[in-house]
């Protein structure tokens, strides 16, 4: 759930911070005190268009953070898969606003806003004064179907994609395989040469690292083999001395000394050992500088080779490896093309099967969607009722696309009346504003123990409804907090009384300066507040009593 919110700088809000709780959070407080710019920063943190008027004035940057408690295994293990991991069961989601730009973070460490967006669609859900119109587009409609319904059709439609994916897959290859006999020679003619040209060349993988090796101490062969004859020159051959021949003439200059005393014994031992390792490191360099003579022949030979098999990898292959693979789809390919009706045949007969097994699985998907869609329609058109549309009808409606996709062979849409006599109609031809943003939360409420999000905004749902309605969206409000947390703005008494905890937003002058402000309310500050919301500008005695009645109730 939501737990924390911080906000700085951001229109009126200089900084503001507020701890949220599980179950029916509602927000309200006069027009204008800033309800949407507290909203639209939720909405600039989880990657919403920002530009820079939305800066407080005067400020350099802004900041919107927002703290989230994990504590479901499912969520962790998807936002594992985006290499996202809690901390201390915490993902904070921060946004710094900077002009002309913004910098976008998941606990602490910078993220693209593609993955701040994904990650936040996995956190929130909000449903803006706007989202209803969602309701009017019928590719929505089989989604909440398929959500409803995901115990039932989730296996149904990973196995539809899948053989939607093989009968793609067949059907492009049988598309792309027609051709002409001219075709078909001048095909075979060039997988014969790249074959012949490939095998040809008997290549081995890594011989090309060796061959570079092997060039490369070629090329520097003649520096280094000079700079190794001058070293043993110093330590063997020099005709005016060596090393060698100088140790030898101290080693005798000291024997006398060995039997001197201990010290001049032991310095001794030190030269005779120098002298033999020396005479170990010369014979070492002797062979070292050996390994390293080659012919100018050898030389040819290697660099030609080289250039072959970088020629072949230029043409086939970053690697040998692919370039022998290549050769063996090549060789596939030409048994295809001399073998030409036959192969043919066998990708129509391929095709055939993969469309008739995505048939097959379609028509299961199909099936289980109808099945589950009697019920659906069902508990929303009950919902609706407790809604206040006291005669609705309510109904799912499916065609069979033209087109096969991986999602199946369905198209799907809601159909409503409304009113008595009223013929039932498509939702988007039917359904006023106010009546389409009561539908939706009737559908959320019917997905409240499906969908899994954990957190869910409504920003003023109440718009256009009051008095008996108001008090069943209210009603409706109350059984979504049940199963997750919700946030609401409101400006309805009815809704706000339902409150698990209320907070007032008002916007007050300080520096000559407006600045908007959150608070928690207790239970006498928010009976108040819902006294206020029904009795406007001038609050009664009476209208306190109703106000307290109303908090008793809910």
């Amino acid at each position: 759930m939501l737990e924390n919110l911080h906000v700085k700088n951001l229109a009126l809000i200089e900084e503001i911070e507020v701890d949220f709780r599980p179950g029916l959070n509602i927000l309200t407080g006069e027009t204008g005190a800033g309800k949407s710019i507290l909203l639209g920063s939720v909405n600039l943190a989880l990657g919403g268009r920002y530009n820079a008027d939305m800066l407080r004035t005067g400020a350099q940057f802004g900041l919107v953070e927002l703290i989230f408690s994990i504590d479901n295994p499912l969520l962790e293990k998807q936002l594992a898969a985006l290499d996202i991991f809690p901390e201390d069961g915490r993902i904070i989601l921060s946004r710094k606003l900077m002009a002309g730009r913004s910098q976008s973070r998941i606990n602490g460490e910078t993220v693209s806003m593609g993955t701040l967006k994904d990650v936040a669609s996995m956190l929130i859900d909000i449903h803006g004064q706007h989202e209803h119109q969602t309701l009017i587009h019928k590719k929505n409609h089989l989604a909440f179907l398929d959500l409803y319904a995901k115990e039932q059709v989730e296996e149904l439609k990973k196995k539809t994609a899948k053989a939607f994916h093989t009968y793609h897959a067949c059907k492009k290859k049988l598309d792309e395989s027609g051709m002409d006999e001219r075709e078909r020679q001048k095909e075979i003619s060039l997988a014969e040469f790249e074959v012949h040209e490939i095998e040809e060349a008997s290549l081995m993988e890594g011989e090309d690292e060796e061959l570079e090796r092997l060039y490369r101490r070629m090329s520097e062969g003649k520096k280094v083999t000079e700079e190794i004859s001058e070293a043993y020159h110093y330590t063997s051959e020099g005709e005016s001395g060596n090393a060698s021949e100088f140790l030898s003439r101290a080693i005798r200059a000291l024997s006398d000394v060995e039997s001197v005393d201990a010290q001049g014994a032991g310095l001794y031992q030190q030269l005779v050992e120098i002298d033999g390792l020396l005479n170990d490191f010369n014979r070492e360099l002797s062979e070292y500088a050996k390994s390293l003579e080659f012919s100018e022949e050898e030389f040819y030979e290697t660099e030609s080779r080289l250039n072959e098999v970088n020629r072949l990898k230029t043409k086939y292959g970053n690697t040998i490896k692919e370039v022998l693979e290549y050769c063996e789809e090549r060789k596939q390919r030409l048994k295809e093309l001399e073998d030409y009706e036959q192969y043919m045949s066998e990708l129509e007969e391929s095709y055939k099967k993969s469309k008739k097994s995505y048939q097959k699985h379609a028509l299961a998907l199909s099936a289980a969607r109808k099945k589950a869609a009697g019920t659906f329609v069902k508990e929303i058109q009950e919902g609706l009722k407790d809604l206040n549309f006291l005669d609705v009808q309510f109904e799912m409606k499916f065609s069979e696309m033209e087109t096969y996709t991986s999602g199946g062979i369905d198209e799907a849409e809601f159909y409503i009346s409304t009113n008595p006599g009223e013929a039932i109609r498509p939702m988007g031809n039917v359904a006023s504003g106010g009546e389409l943003s009561r539908i939706m939360l009737a559908i959320k409420t019917v997905l409240a123990d499906r969908e899994d999000t954990p957190t869910l905004i409504f920003d003023e749902i109440d718009t256009g409804i009051s008095g008996i309605t108001a008090g069943k969206v209210a009603e409706k409000m109350h059984i979504i907090a049940e199963s997750r947390q919700v946030l609401c703005i409101t400006h309805l008494a009815q809704i706000a009384a339902q409150a698990d905890a209320h907070y007032l937003i008002q916007k007050q002058a300080k520096k000559d300066k407006a600045e908007t402000e959150i608070f928690c309310l207790e239970e006498e500050a928010s009976i108040q507040e819902l006294a206020r919301l029904l009795g406007g500008a001038k609050v009664t005695a009476n209208i306190i009593e109703s106000a307290r009645e109303m908090k008793r109730q809910s």
